[in-house]
């Protein structure tokens, strides 16, 4: 047997078996073992590029979407991400892309960095490429061919990622180097096959759209076609903009219409939108054209969005927000923050220290200034733990404590530096008991949470002296972010704790941490805040892929809410107020705790 030959059936022997994947039409069944064998050769010896090719009709799609339905729990042909690239640009793409591989929605250059840094052999499908690019056609960025420039062919060149592609029968990417599935001609189009809505006009398209008893579009009730595909029809009206200006200016449109479509026509400078709009609907983009996103999260993302930019906007859609289970109350965009937590003792006041190191109240209904605080010089603060509005214990960028307290409170300043003391001292020692965390809560009986290089957690009492902390080794790896919950009615004090791991765990602290942990994912956890409210113990956990997930503690019932901003503090009252800090500035939305988790 000649080399060759032996190679091949070694190959062949390692294709899983199809009928192990649902029935596929036996026109389909050559099409379906070629792509199974090129999905699941492991041993480089086939292109890394698979071309799904073939005429309208023919099966292209149907033969991806049996593939993927097939994959799942078969290790060897696991898919990472499937981008549905209808319509898609350059960077609503990589926003997806982003998001299936854990990293949240990135820009095509943060993504390319992202995934060749990923040390997984990454497998992709990319359905409907030839039916990618977005209106306005004339506009390069959102062009089918800028996509597979900016994006496709970098990522195809990395070696640890392997591509299925649907191209129709375009040309977008070269079949040189790429194996081929061609699924040949389609069906012919039958007599009584129905018009295609992309091709219609604004007029026909605005006629199928009911409208509201007062006269006005009613876009929730809208078509599918209309919602998809009027505004591409808008910018082909010669009517000198006014049909797209009538989209624009309705927040109603905004919440229901294509966001994708919406992405792509507000990138055009040359198109002139009401107010801040523009820079309203970037800030929002990324998380507006996710699918979760319905209209009512939507209009949520875009009424916070405009909070603190487009005053006119923010009212237009406050009606439509407030429906929703969270919308926005205020934003400081001014105000960059490193470290914030509820004052102990004292309703509606919000201590927060902002990067430069000045620490300040603020009001948390209006996020108005209410008070100021000194700080330590060169102080970096990157978290904090309040005793009072005055004294408090910082964690510096460089992992020392820091004692803040009023000139006239020895007892605090007594307490304070015994604990920055305590773990300088022990860091010292051991490399292993160098802070890494800090965290606060109780709201009537302040602790301090400290957790360390070595995966411990410390709980200090910071109403009562202690000389040595309640500890346990909680994670493996680092603790990245904590946070305490005291509930004085059942006599409970509950720490969480993140780590490098992505791991969040839960630690009662009178018993042992919970064996399993309450939340483990594939990124960090950047904060952790927790509060008693009306519906019992709540946990809000912010993380590096622009998610906030909020678990109700004792049932383990979980939302999530799409983060606009990088998040590296949080901060939540028993009320329902949930604060978000980080470089980009400090914003506060009021949660609906009465149908959170219904």
């Amino acid at each position: 047997m000649r080399e060759g030959e032996q190679h091949a059936m070694t190959v062949g022997a390692a294709v899983p078996d199809i009928a192990s994947w649902p029935p596929l039409d036996d026109e389909k069944r050559a099409a379906g073992r070629q792509l199974l064998g090129w999905a699941a050769d492991g041993s480089g010896a086939r292109r890394r590029l698979c071309l799904v090719r073939g005429a309208e009709g023919s099966g292209k799609s149907h033969l991806l979407a049996w593939f993927l339905a097939g994959s799942t729990g078969q290790p060897r042909t696991t898919v990472h991400a499937t981008v549905l690239a209808e319509g898609l640009t350059a960077d609503t793409f990589a926003w997806d892309l982003g998001r299936q591989l854990g990293y949240g929605p990135l820009s095509p250059a943060r993504l390319l960095d992202r995934v060749s840094q990923d040390e997984r052999p990454l497998l992709l499908l990319v359905p409907d490429l030839h039916r990618s690019g977005a209106v306005p056609a004339d506009l390069p960025a959102a062009a089918p061919a800028t996509l597979v420039a900016d994006l496709l062919e970098p990522l195809l060149s990395l070696p640890h990622l392997r591509a299925a592609v649907e191209i129709g029968d375009s040309g977008l990417l070269p079949a040189d180097g790429a194996e081929i599935i061609d699924l040949g001609r389609g069906r012919t189009a039958a007599p009584g096959d129905r018009a295609n809505p992309g091709k219609s006009t604004f007029a026909e398209l605005a006629a199928t759209v009911p409208h509201t008893h007062d006269g006005r579009p009613d876009w929730a009730q809208a078509p599918a076609p209309a919602l998809r595909h009027i505004l591409a029809a808008a910018l082909r009206t010669d009517d000198e903009g006014a049909a797209v200006r009538s989209l624009l200016a309705d927040p109603g449109f905004l919440a229901h219409g294509s966001a994708t479509a919406l992405t792509a026509t507000l990138a055009d400078e040359r198109i002139p939108v009401p107010g801040q709009l523009r820079q309203v609907w970037k800030r929002a983009a990324p998380e507006l054209t996710a699918h979760h996103a319905d209209s009512a999260e939507r209009a949520a993302l875009l009424h916070a969005a405009a909070v603190g930019t487009d005053a006119a906007l923010t009212e237009y859609l406050r009606p439509l927000a407030q429906r929703h289970w969270w919308s926005a109350a205020w934003a400081r965009p001014e105000l960059p923050v490193g470290a914030l937590a509820p004052v102990p003792g004292e309703k509606r006041r919000l201590l927060t220290a902002d990067v430069t190191g000045r620490i300040r109240t603020c009001d948390t209904d209006t996020g108005a200034a209410a008070g100021a605080t000194g700080s330590p010089p060169s102080a970096r603060p990157v978290s904090v733990a309040p005793r009072d509005a005055h004294s408090m214990l910082l964690l510096d960028e460089t992992g020392v404590l820091l004692p803040v307290v009023a000139e006239d409170d020895p007892i605090s300043g007594f307490m304070l530096g015994h604990i920055a003391e305590h773990h300088g001292s022990a860091a010292l020692v051991d490399d292993g008991s160098q802070v890494t965390a800090l965290g606060g809560g109780g709201a009537q009986s302040p602790y301090a949470i400290v957790g360390d290089r070595a995966g411990n957690v410390h709980v200090w009492s910071l109403s009562d002296y202690q000389d040595t902390p309640g500890s346990y080794r909680v994670h493996e790896q680092p603790v990245t972010a904590a946070a305490c919950l005291h509930i004085p009615a059942d006599d409970l004090t509950l720490t969480f704790s993140a780590a490098l791991d992505g791991s969040v765990r839960l630690w009662e602290t009178s018993g042992e941490p919970m064996p399993v942990p309450v939340e483990q994912r594939g990124c960090l956890a950047t904060a952790l805040a927790a509060a008693d409210t009306s519906v019992g113990p709540v946990l809000a956990v912010a993380w590096s892929d622009a998610e906030l997930h909020l678990w109700h503690v004792f049932s383990g019932r979980m939302r999530t809410l799409p983060l606009l901003h990088a998040c590296s503090a949080l901060a939540l009252t028993p009320e329902g107020l949930l604060f978000v800090g980080g470089p980009e500035g400090l914003y506060a939305a009021r949660l609906r705790l009465d149908g959170l988790w219904s």
